[in-house]
């Protein structure tokens, strides 16, 4: 977020709004509730969560585990109005932490011999991928490296999107739309990170499996470890249950630049790409389970830490996203993780390959789908891996 946009975000927070978006309480920040064990610097992950509600965040729910100890803690806010303290056991917006789960699924299917990572994604789904794609493999639809660009949405910014905010995508028409253009590039060629590739992974898994896509990660994920407070929305707008709101800063009715509560938005544009509603806590126990080698075995695990010998197609630097996951360096040692980000949520799970440091968060961001990582978070990840 760029000098500007915190200005007038801090200005909107400090000068309140009537109606749609919601003012900041004449309430002092809210406090960090914090529960700790061992292990991680508690010092600097209550750092990095204190003074919410602020101009780039209302709430942060943190949980850091492993081997060497936990610390869990919650700053901000449950909803600018009434400035009652963020809930810590609140479900929020997952986004793109989404495609870990789409992944495992595929990968399951893989492992049963139902699904060859190898084969062309177009010998599962014919009548809905064209010959232009008839070389995209599995494997590629998972690790971004399949060439097929966007699907075209009504709206480009924010303003625009919130009008539309309760249209209703369907997965299918999106692939027709997006496999209707030219190929960005020749498949295994480069890797660029879209939504598309994991759009056409649900509706595999809907093919091969008989089953919906959300029937499939529920039976094969959310049932088997518990994962209670987790589901998948389809056309439901709300987050069911207990969540802190999410607020964006848009344009107003009025002219004028402000907060508004954005709680209420459909994920269909996302599905299988970035739907899922979820808890740190539940987050927390997937990740373990996950990396210990419980939700997916063998080979098939080691596809999620594989990064493809290519490079992004516009960054030109070595590929980072693997089969669900992503891989970033920091201060020396090897992160593997997803992040995700829904208008008015950004949310990650990440953890050491051999699982002596985890870390889930959710950060109720004002700018949660922005071009840069919102602060909060970034605090949150170094405190984590610092």
């Amino acid at each position: 977020m760029n000098s500007r946009t915190r200005a007038v975000v801090a200005a909107a927070l400090v000068l309140g709004l009537s109606s749609g978006p919601a003012a900041l309480p004449a309430t002092a920040h809210s406090p960090v509730s914090v529960t700790r064990t061992a292990g991680p610097d508690a010092e600097a992950l209550r750092a990095a969560i204190a003074g919410l509600p602020n101009a780039g965040a209302t709430a942060a729910l943190v949980r850091v585990g492993g081997t060497d100890g936990s610390w869990r803690g919650s700053s901000g806010v449950h909803d600018l109005a009434s400035g009652r303290p963020a809930d810590p056991g609140a479900r929020f917006r997952a986004g793109s932490v989404t495609k870990v789960f789409t992944a495992a699924v595929v990968l399951q299917l893989a492992a049963e011999g139902r699904v060859d990572l190898d084969r062309p994604a177009r010998s599962y789904l014919p009548d809905l991928i064209p010959a232009a794609y008839e070389d995209v493999t599995v494997r590629q639809l998972l690790n971004h490296t399949h060439g097929i660009p966007a699907p075209d949405f009504a709206g480009e910014t924010v303003e625009e999107w919130y009008e539309n905010r309760f249209v209703i995508h369907d997965p299918r028409a999106m692939v027709r739309s997006a496999t209707a253009k030219e190929p960005e590039f020749a498949p295994g060629e480069k890797q660029h990170y879209l939504n598309i590739g994991y759009t056409v992974a649900g509706l595999l898994i809907e093919r091969v499996a008989g089953d919906s896509y959300e029937g499939q990660v529920t039976r094969r994920v959310l049932r088997p470890l518990g994962l209670r407070d987790t589901y998948l929305p389809g056309t439901d707008p709300r987050i069911r249950g207990p969540h802190n709101h999410g607020y964006q800063s848009m344009r107003l009715d009025d002219g004028t630049t402000g907060l508004r509560d954005v709680s209420v938005w459909g994920v269909t544009d996302g599905w299988a790409a970035g739907d899922l509603i979820s808890t740190t806590a539940d987050l927390e126990r997937f990740t373990k389970e996950l990396f210990a080698g419980r939700v997916v075995r063998g080979p098939q695990l080691e596809e999620m830490f594989t990064l493809p010998d290519v490079r992004d197609s516009r960054s030109g630097e070595p590929a980072a996203y693997a089969a669900g996951l992503a891989m970033k360096k920091l201060n020396g040692r090897e992160v593997w993780g997803k992040s995700g980000g829904r208008w008015g949520y950004n949310a990650a799970i990440a953890a050491t390959r051999d699982g002596s440091r985890t870390l889930v968060y959710s950060v109720n961001s004002t700018d949660a789908k922005g071009q840069d990582t919102n602060e909060v978070a970034i605090g949150v990840i170094m405190a984590a891996f610092g």
